[in-house]
This record gives structure tokens, C-alpha cells and sequence, in this order.
């Protein structure tokens, strides 16, 4: 969709020297940064093989070999073939330790669902809710996970095991099903904006994506599903008319309502709403939409969790624990790194083509872009702000290759700027990177 540029491979050189910076520093220099593992990644080095390993490698190779054709299919087939493409590559990665691949991290004590398992009483467990967040209120307090997100993370664990699907692999399948269903709600959010060939050129990239090694066993997964379909609920809304465009308008209010009670840095999603709105040039579905979060919201905050009290008590929680210890010299800059794993390298191709070419447009030095490309470009750009937000809060040293989950799909939709022979080959090398990822990488999640 735009000529290849210095941009491109400025942009991709940047991002591997970062990674590689990242990774190289603390070891070398003797630093402490409390990674937990292989800075800037939470685990340990350990080279492996699984069961997993020779569908990842068949997917893989099927990917790059059909792309290009399949893009080219009936929309309808296409959303098909990236629904079962993503579950098939979240679990031959997630399996190459077995079906603890999916499993150990979501039966961990720190996790949701060992503490979704004890709650008997969901009212009392809001009312009680901020004033166990604290490491003072120990023994009573909560997990770290659990503690570190409002009650809808566990609320969902919670519901899972009341429908008999509290065992770790049930709910890791559940998992893979809602996380496999965000590049459709990315896709769709892009075609009804005008940008569905855009939406059919980063569709591979979506699919094939790093981040999947950390989608088949993470609630941030879920995070990530409920805010793309959130955005796509409102580009729905924004690009209709009459009563239908008031129910998505009120749906999307209640999606985002719902992120919020999931995860508190799930606000910063508001940024990539307003791309959608921009691009929608609309701003019809905005009453609707506060009159959702209201609802969600202050419906929790009637039943005993108010979401602007928790926060504070969190934060005091946060650093009191082990961030204090992360040092910002370090993890301001290698978080980047962290989420450019989450990605894969393209993206920072993807977000320098982006970034040139919007200033190029800016400063009148090209014509005016293909709809396509300014869809992709606004929400590859937007989502790179919400990152730079999200770090600059400093509320999350280390773990962002996880954390940082709902950011990755908008990012790579700027992987559309690019031309067809950089796709082919970044494809390739976006499943390379995946597979060495987890192969050589024991990560946490």
C-alpha cells in the first residue's frame, strides 16, 4: 500500500538492536533488574522440543506458503480461517511443554482461578474487595495477580468454575477461544472504518504473532478479546444509523465498562476509541457509550467496589512490592523491547512506515492515501501512543510482553503499509521469531 522506505528498515533495525540491547545489558554489566528470568522476559533459558513443536513449525510454513491466497478469500472464510489458524498456533506453541503449556501458569497460586475456586460469595467478596488489596492486610490479602486487578479479572475465573470449567485446561481452552476471536474484531473494526483491504493485508500478521506464545494461558487474553470487540461495538455504532447504531453505541459502552473492571490499564484504551471515532467522524455514539460504563461501573460500585477507590489502595500495593526493586533506568526502555517480543520485529517496520508516512502526508509531501492506508495508520499510530502512555505511567516494569496483550493487534495493523514483498518475508520471520521464542524460552505464562 505504500513504496518501501528507509523508514521500514530503520524502523525494523531499531527494534531487533533494541531487543537485542535489552537482552544483552544485565548480563554483561552484572545488572539487577529483578526480571524474574531472561530480561527483558519473565523465564528462564531453557532450549526444548515438545509435542507441540512439529504443528507450530507445519503451521508455520502453511502460513507463509498461503497468505497470500487466503487474504484474497470471501471475507466470511477469511474471519473463519483466522479464528481456527489462531487456535491452532496458540496451542501447538502453548504444547510444546505439554498440556502444562496451558495449564501450570493458570494453576499457579499468584493466578485467578486457584483464588475463583474459594469464592463462595461474590457480594461479599466486592464489598472486601480494596480492603484486601494490601500487603498489610496479610494473610487476608489477595494473590498478586488478583490484587492487581479489579474484581472482573477473577469474576470471570469465578463464573468458569460455576459452569464446570474450573479446571486449569477447561479454562485454558476458553481462553484460546475468546483470544482467537480479537483479530476478527480487529479486522471487522477496519472494514466497516474503510479499510478492509488493510484489514485483509495484516490479517496474517494478526494470526502469526509472537504474542500467542502468551495467549493460551493468560487472563490478559481475555483483557485483550473484550477491548478489540469493545473498539469494533463502537466503530459499529459510530457507521450506523437509528436504533441500531444506538444498541452497538450501548454494548460497546458496557465492553468498555467491562475492561475497566478488568484491568485498570484498560482506561488507556479510551486513546484507540478515539482513533475509531475520529475515523468514523462521529461522535453520535459518545452518550451511549458513557451511559454503558456508567451502568458497569457504578453498578459494581453499588454492590461494594468502587473502581476510583481501588486504584490508589493498588498503586501503594504496587510499589511496595516488587517494582520498587525494578529499576526505571532499565525497565522504561526495556519494556519496549518486552512488547516489540510480543509483536515480533515487523512491527517496528510497521510503526516507522506508519510514522513516515503520516508526517510525509502531514507536510504535504505526498498525495492523499488510499482510505485503506490512513486506517491503518491512525490505528497503528494510536495504539503506539497507548503503549507510550502505558510506560510512561511506570505502572508496569517487566511482564508487559503479557501485560501489554490489547496493544499488539492495532500495532501490527501497520504491517498493511507494507508491500507485498516485505510481507512475505516479514511473515517469515515473525514465525521464526515466534518459534526461537519458545523454544528457547521458558516464559512465565
Amino acid at each position: 500500500m505504500t513504496r518501501p522506505t528507509r523508514a521500514a528498515w530503520a524502523g525494523l533495525g531499531v527494534t531487533i538492536a533494541l531487543i537485542a540491547v535489552a537482552a544483552a545489558v544485565p548480563p554483561l554489566t552484572g545488572w539487577a533488574v529483578h526480571s524474574l528470568g531472561v530480561a527483558p522476559l519473565h523465564g528462564p533459558w531453557q532450549p526444548r522440543v515438545g509435542p507441540g513443536t512439529p504443528a507450530a513449525i507445519l503451521l508455520a510454513v502453511a502460513a507463509v506458503v498461503f497468505a497470500p491466497r487466503i487474504t484474497r478469500w470471501p471475507w466470511w472464510r477469511l474471519q473463519v480461517v483466522v479464528v481456527l489458524a489462531g487456535i491452532g498456533w496458540m496451542l501447538s506453541l502453548a504444547t510444546v511443554d505439554g498440556w502444562a503449556g496451558i495449564a501450570a501458569q493458570l494453576d499457579h497460586g499468584n493466578d485467578y482461578l486457584p483464588t475463583a475456586r474459594t469464592i463462595t460469595d461474590v457480594g461479599a467478596m466486592l464489598r472486601e474487595f480494596v480492603a484486601r488489596i494490601p500487603f498489610s492486610a496479610a494473610p487476608h490479602n489477595w494473590p498478586v495477580h488478583v490484587a492487581g486487578h479489579p474484581p472482573g479479572a477473577v469474576l470471570f475465573f469465578v463464573l468458569l468454575v460455576r459452569l464446570g470449567l474450573g479446571s486449569a485446561i477447561a479454562s485454558g481452552l476458553v481462553i484460546v477461544l475468546l483470544a482467537s476471536t480479537t483479530a476478527v474484531a480487529v479486522l471487522t473494526t477496519m472494514r466497516r472504518l474503510g479499510g478492509e483491504e488493510a484489514a485483509r493485508r495484516s490479517a496474517p500478521f494478526l494470526v502469526i504473532a509472537p504474542a500467542a506464545i502468551w495467549m493460551a494461558s493468560t487472563g490478559d487474553a481475555v483483557f485483550a478479546a473484550v477491548a478489540a470487540w469493545a473498539l469494533c461495538t463502537l466503530a459499529l455504532a459510530a457507521t450506523s444509523v437509528g436504533v441500531r447504531a444506538r444498541v452497538w453505541a450501548g454494548a460497546s459502552g458496557i465492553l468498555f465498562g467491562v475492561c475497566l473492571l478488568m484491568s485498570y490499564g484498560l482506561a488507556l484504551v479510551a486513546v484507540l476509541a478515539l482513533a475509531v471515532l475520529v475515523l468514523a467522524r462521529s461522535l453520535r455514539p459518545l452518550p451511549w457509550v458513557v451511559a454503558g460504563v456508567v451502568l458497569v461501573v457504578g453498578g459494581f460500585a453499588v454492590a461494594g467496589f468502587a473502581w476510583w477507590e481501588a486504584l490508589p489502595v493498588l498503586t501503594r500495593r504496587y510499589w511496595d512490592g516488587l517494582a520498587s526493586s525494578r529499576p526505571a533506568a532499565y525497565w522504561t526502555w526495556a519494556n519496549l523491547a518486552a512488547f516489540a517480543v510480543s509483536t515480533g520485529p515487523i512491527a517496528g517496520a510497521a510503526v516507522a512506515t506508519a510514522g513516515a508516512a503520516a508526517a510525509a502526508r502531514l507536510t504535504g509531501a505526498r498525495p492523499p492515501l488510499p482510505r485503506a492506508a490512513v486506517v491503518a495508520i491512525v490505528l497503528c499510530l494510536a495504539a503506539v501512543t497507548t503503549v507510550l502512555l502505558a510506560d510512561a505511567s511506570q505502572m508496569s516494569r517487566a511482564e508487559v510482553e503479557r501485560i501489554w496483550l490489547p496493544f499488539v493487534p492495532w500495532t501490527l495493523v501497520g504491517t498493511a503499509l507494507l508491500t507485498p514483498r516485505w510481507q512475505r518475508w516479514g511473515l517469515a520471520g515473525q514465525a521464526v521469531f515466534a518459534l526461537l521464542v519458545e523454544h528457547l524460552v521458558k516464559t512465565g505464562w
